[in-house]
């Protein structure tokens, strides 16, 4: 079973879903893993309530798993509500991976995730500044 999860993984990396920039996206964070040098810019737009992730993309560099785990992301979150798009956790990364990651690849496995989280708080925070200022 694992052969199947790794075929899938390098899939991913070799062809990575939703790679590429968004114009005028609502949110952009870009997370760096410092130890191997893994980076994702990962960027959203949301519909127009703000309620839906209507778009996603990333671009980055890095080892299969960062890469592929970003990939997998984007397919999981397109098109879903952002309070579901929240509540994405660190397991839910590694059961779509569906192999054992070592701790010295947790970093890279959990960086596509991390960097969700990152992206939707700063989204957050500048909503919240706009509001408060209107």
């Amino acid at each position: 079973m694992d052969d199947l999860y790794r075929d899938e993984i390098l899939e991913h990396y070799r062809n990575p879903h939703n790679f590429g920039t968004l114009p005028d996206a609502d949110a952009t964070y870009e997370g760096s893993n410092p130890l191997c040098g893994d980076r994702i810019t990962l960027s959203l737009r949301f519909d127009d309530a703000g309620g839906t992730v209507q778009e996603v993309a990333f671009t980055g560099r890095g080892c299969a798993i960062s890469q592929a785990s970003a990939s997998m992301l984007t397919d999981e979150i397109k098109g879903k509500p952002v309070a579901k798009v929240s509540s994405v956790t660190n397991q839910d990364v590694l059961d779509n991976l569906g192999i054992d990651i070592s701790p010295a690849r947790l970093k890279c496995a959990l960086l596509s995730v991390d960097t969700l989280r990152k992206a939707l708080a700063e989204h957050a925070a500048h909503a919240a500044t706009a509001q408060a200022g209107a």
